[in-house]
């Protein structure tokens, strides 16, 4: 069995038919556009939860909290699932963001609250 060539990204467009191109270069605007949102919800959820870190140092509480983190991961799944995206996927993505949040979290009750970087 002989492999076939991996065709050159830049030039295989230009043998495509216009129309292709055009719905490619219409679909990847869409992308574009979801993915500076998703960007801007995450900037949301980040200066959120800075807030929460915050309250959390000041009252002396832990950075994490297992079961409201096993909760979201139950709704995210179930909410992953009715939109038909993979809860497997959606779990791991907020497992990463729970892991940044209690990162920061940390740094917040290590460094006080007047240390903590309002960017995130």
């Amino acid at each position: 069995m002989t492999e076939q060539p991996t065709p050159d990204p830049d030039t295989a467009l230009a043998d495509v038919d216009e129309a292709v191109r055009a719905e490619l270069a219409a679909l990847r605007q869409s992308i574009d556009n979801i993915d500076a949102a998703v960007v801007h919800m995450l900037a949301e959820r980040f200066k959120a939860t800075q807030r929460v870190g915050t309250l959390k140092a000041a009252h002396r509480l832990p950075p994490a909290d297992p079961t409201r983190e096993r909760d979201q991961i139950g709704r995210l799944r179930e909410l992953a699932a009715k939109a038909h995206l993979d809860p497997v996927f959606a779990e791991k993505f907020l497992n990463f963001i729970i892991a940044e949040v209690i990162r920061h979290h940390e740094a917040i009750a290590r460094d006080g609250v007047a240390g903590q970087d309002d960017s995130l």
